[in-house]
C-alpha cells in the first residue's frame, strides 16, 4: 500500500467508523455495541476478503493501529454526536472516497495473488460494501446496498477500470489513482442525480404487467394475426399450378342474372357476350287437384302455363277453358 493510499484508506475507516457509530445509536445500542459495530463496519470488509482469499495476516491484526484508530472515532462520535447532524454531507463524501479507496486496495490484492477478472471483481466488492452489509445486518434491517443504491455497481466499476488500465501497460499506482478518483466521482454523480439500480417488485395475485411490456405483447399478437391473413389470402389467391388442390379450382358463378334460373327449371340459355338470353322453355302443364271448389269440379280442364321469355319473365298466362 503506498503512502497515499495509506493515508486515504484511514480517513476511509474513519468515516465508516463514525457513521457506523451514528446508526448504532439509533438503535440504542451501549458503548460495547457502539465499538463492535463501528469496528465490524470499518475493517469487516477486508477481514472476510482476506478469508475468502486465504490471504493472511489480517490487515488489522498486522497493523493494529487501524483498530485503535476505528474504536477511538467511535467514541468521539458518541461524545460529540449533538454535532454529527451538521456534518451529514461531509460524512456522505468522506463514505463515498472510502467506497472507492476499499475497492481499489480490494483489485489490487486479488491481481497481486494472481486472480482473474471475475475474482478481482468480487474481492473489490467484498472490500468496498461488506462492511457495510454486517453493520445492517447487526442493526436488524436490510442492507442499504440491497435497495437501488447505486453502491455495490461503484466496486465493479473500479474492478473493470483497474484491470483494463493495469493490463493496458499503465503503471500500477498511476492505474490505481485513476480508478479510485473516476469511482469516487461516479459515486458523487449517482448521490446528487438520486440515481440506482432498478428495484424489483412482486405483488403475488396483484402483480400487474409492465405497461412497455404489454404493449410489446400486443404489438406481436397483432403482427401475428396480421401475417396469418396475409398467408391466407396468399393460399386463397394463389395459382392452380402453386395451390394446393385441396379444393376444386373453379368457383361456383354468381350472378344475379340467375336468380330466376330456380324458377324456371328446365330452361335452355345461351352465352352471348356475358349476356344470359333465355329460350323458351318447354310448355308444362299443371293440372290443379279437382276439389269441390275448384274449376275441375265442374267438368273444366286447366292448364297453368309459364313462358320464360326474355321479357315476359314468370308472367302468368291465363288459363284456357276447354268445354
Amino acid at each position: 500500500m503506498t503512502p497515499l493510499f495509506s493515508v486515504l484508506y484511514v480517513v476511509g475507516i474513519t468515516a465508516e467508523s463514525m457513521t457506523a457509530a451514528l446508526s448504532a445509536g439509533r438503535q440504542k445500542l451501549d458503548l460495547f455495541g457502539v465499538t463492535m459495530i463501528a469496528s465490524m463496519t470499518a475493517l469487516g470488509g477486508g477481514t472476510v476478503r482476506d478469508m475468502i482469499l486465504d490471504d493472511p495476516p489480517f490487515t488489522w491484526v498486522e497493523h493494529p493501529i487501524y483498530l485503535v484508530i476505528v474504536i477511538v472515532a467511535a467514541v468521539v462520535t458518541v461524545g460529540m454526536s449533538f454535532l454529527m447532524h451538521y456534518f451529514r454531507h461531509l460524512f456522505l463524501i468522506l463514505d463515498a472516497l472510502g467506497l472507492a479507496v476499499f475497492s481499489v486496495l480490494g483489485t489490487q490484492i486479488a491481481v497481486h495473488l494472481g486472480h482473474g477478472f471475475i475474482i478481482a471483481s468480487v474481492s473489490a466488492v467484498i472490500s468496498g460494501v461488506f462492511g457495510g452489509v454486517l453493520r445492517d445486518l447487526l442493526s436488524d434491517r436490510i442492507p442499504l446496498v440491497f435497495s437501488g443504491e447505486f453502491y455495490a455497481a461503484i466496486s465493479v466499476l473500479a474492478a473493470v477500470l483497474f484491470m483494463t488500465l493495469y493490463h493496458g501497460g499503465l503503471a500500477e499506482e498511476p492505474a490505481a489513482i485513476i480508478t479510485a478518483s473516476v469511482c469516487f466521482i461516479a459515486r458523487l454523480a449517482a448521490i446528487y442525480f438520486k440515481k440506482g439500480l432498478p428495484v424489483f417488485e412482486y405483488r403475488d395475485a396483484e402483480q400487474q404487467m409492465d405497461p412497455r411490456l404489454r404493449l410489446s405483447a400486443r404489438i406481436v399478437r397483432d403482427g401475428a394475426r396480421k401475417a396469418k391473413r396475409k398467408a391466407g389470402a396468399a393460399t386463397r389467391y394463389a395459382s392452380p399450378i402453386t395451390r394446393p388442390l385441396t379444393r376444386p379450382l373453379s368457383r361456383p358463378f354468381k350472378n344475379k342474372t340467375r336468380a330466376f334460373s330456380t324458377a324456371a327449371e328446365g330452361a335452355d340459355y345461351d352465352d352471348v357476350s356475358s349476356n344470359r338470353i333465355a329460350r323458351r322453355p318447354k310448355q308444362q302443364s299443371i293440372t290443379r287437384p279437382s276439389g269441390r271448389h275448384s274449376p275441375g269440379a265442374r267438368g273444366v280442364n286447366v292448364e297453368q302455363q309459364w313462358s320464360f321469355n326474355k321479357g315476359d319473365v314468370g308472367k302468368r298466362k291465363a288459363p284456357k277453358h276447354k268445354q
